[in-house]
């Protein structure tokens, strides 16, 4: 089958071969005062991708490394969600919030003020793998509803906990009623709850103040580029400073690389057999995103996962196949 276009049309323009970014990902500096899914929206269309998606949400407060998906990129994106993040932020005591940031109700306000040996105390008391409940303010689904629309009803609800792993929390400043820290953790872990249970661990309430992504790993913001370059120059240049190649946005993984009748084969939607020793170290049965399968020439092909057939074959397993690796029957 013929695979449909990625970029949408120009009226009146000549046929042409599709830009480099029509698939991989574009790493970009998110502002402040937007959200995610405006990056997105705002992204795709200046790049003229018919689909495009983020790897990881950040609120509107926040700014930083925000990844894009672009084209048949968004069909792995699990592939990248879950690499560590690190962030620098700022905490401040004696305030709690309703959405445990300064964009929401105050509840509670306090003069008080813990030395800074008692916040890097209360700190290391949530370093590791800790139990958190998800804020209302969030985009996680509770019966099929988002709790941020709850939370706008004025509606709380009892959430689950969630088992999140804080790999380092170092505090960069005290400047009372403020402090700076760098903390490094597991997607997935809100960020603004860490500042809210530390300020309760501690008596004093706290809400999260400032926050700034810097990695999701094995992405960093050193290769970004701001969003408004995105938006007011020439998309060549935004790709080339900050731009993924599925190839290499994929090379974090173990690969597979097939023939011409194995790269046909799976184009068939059918599973090769390969000897067990053209694997390496890959690993077996893995899930269904462990492995990219590559063409003879290094091209994506795919994604999937490699089973034991016996001592000394594998079946390979083919789970995303992208649009350029499916053969016509």
């Amino acid at each position: 089958m013929s695979a449909e276009p990625l970029i949408a049309p120009v009226p009146g323009a000549a046929a042409m071969a599709p830009p480099a970014w029509n698939c991989g990902l574009l790493a970009v500096d998110k502002p402040t005062g937007v959200t995610s899914h405006d990056v997105v929206e705002r992204v795709r269309r200046r790049l003229r991708i018919r689909r495009a998606g983020h790897l990881g949400t950040l609120d509107p407060g926040a700014s930083g490394l925000l990844l894009v998906a672009l084209g048949p990129a968004t069909r792995c994106a699990a592939v990248w969600q879950g690499g560590q993040k690190l962030y620098e932020g700022t905490v401040r005591f004696g305030v709690v919030t309703s959405t445990q940031d300064l964009d929401g109700e105050v509840l509670e306000r306090s003069d008080a003020w813990p030395a800074a040996a008692a916040i890097r105390g209360g700190a290391a008391a949530l370093v590791g793998e800790i139990e958190q409940i998800p804020p209302m303010a969030s985009a996680v689904h509770v019966g099929g509803e988002r709790l941020y629309r709850m939370h706008r009803r004025g509606e709380t609800i009892e959430r689950a906990p969630r088992r999140v792993t804080v790999h380092s929390w170092e505090w960069i400043e005290f400047a009372p009623p403020d402090a700076r820290f760098r903390v490094r953790c597991s997607g997935g872990t809100y960020v603004r709850t860490l500042a809210h249970d530390l300020g309760a661990r501690l008596g004093c309430g706290a809400t999260l103040a400032a926050l700034r992504r810097l990695e999701s790993s094995p992405f960093s913001i050193e290769r970004s580029v701001p969003l408004n370059e995105v938006l007011n120059g020439p998309p060549e240049a935004a790709w080339a400073g900050a731009g993924y190649s599925l190839e290499r946005a994929l090379a974090h993984l173990p690969s597979l690389t097939l023939d011409r009748a194995e790269a046909d084969t799976v184009g068939f939607g059918r599973q090769p057999l390969v000897d067990a020793a053209r694997a390496g170290a890959a690993p077996l049965a893995a899930g269904p995103r462990s492995i990219v399968l590559l063409d003879a020439a290094g091209l994506a092909l795919g994604l999937g996962e490699l089973e034991t057939q016996d001592g000394s074959t594998l079946r390979v397993c083919p789970h995303v196949l992208f649009p350029w690796a499916v053969r016509e029957r």
